[in-house]
């Protein structure tokens, strides 16, 4: 087309009414007219295609680098835990030993009476005089059992403490609370009467607890 024609054009679009445009005499339409149309009706097409079309296939693409990236980040925690599966391993064995040597210094419930004994026979070889050592009522905690001791003995201040300290290295683990000295009623030596609780343990994975009364008497 020549610049004269672009100008014979261009007056007849700029003289038509779009009020009075009519699909049906498209075909009398000027001729820039039909192109800025069919240009339209392109740019209609291409978007629809793109939101019913392309916009699923893009949410999957999307979809799937996320589930890469999923994988890829747990690849890498398996391959880390993978290379120090042996560490872990070793890790475990050592806590499994440390586990079994403290449970070992656990009484069961059968040796509690020889666990009675032991601390009887510390008293006496401090040449204390027993007054008690006697079970109290059994605590539940998670796992395990707590069996309280009342303990009640009297002689003088060293032998005291050396029985103490013999309770405290006992193979058995045994902790000692509540300590009370006092001077016995009579003056005439400097005895005292040590009354104490120590208190053991029991590893119980199903429990089922009971309180005893049991006494060990001198």
């Amino acid at each position: 087309m020549t610049r004269i024609d672009w100008r014979l054009e261009w007056q007849r679009l700029r003289q038509v009414r779009l009020t009075e445009l009519s699909l049906e005499e498209g075909g009398s339409w000027p001729w820039l007219l039909r192109v800025l149309f069919c240009a339209l009706v392109t740019l209609v097409v291409a978007f629809g295609a793109q939101w019913y079309l392309a916009a699923p296939v893009a949410r999957e693409v999307s979809d799937a680098r996320a589930q890469v990236e999923t994988m890829k980040s747990q690849y890498a925690t398996r391959a880390f835990q993978a290379a120090n599966l042996p560490l872990l391993e070793r890790r475990m064995q050592e806590l499994d030993a440390r586990m079994g040597a403290l449970l070992s210094m656990l009484p069961t419930d059968s040796e509690v009476p020889a666990l009675l004994d032991e601390i009887s026979d510390a008293a006496r070889q401090q040449q204390l005089d027993i007054d008690f050592i006697r079970l109290a009522s059994t605590e539940a905690h998670p796992f395990y059992i707590t069996q309280p001791l009342d303990i009640q003995v009297r002689g003088d201040y060293h032998h005291l403490a050396a029985f103490i300290s013999r309770v405290a290295e006992l193979p058995r683990i045994v902790t000692l609370h509540d300590f009370t000295l006092t001077p016995t009623d009579s003056a005439a030596n400097d005895a005292l009467v040590l009354s104490l609780q120590a208190e053991t343990y029991r590893y119980e994975p199903e429990q089922a607890v009971t309180g005893s009364g049991a006494m060990v008497t001198p």
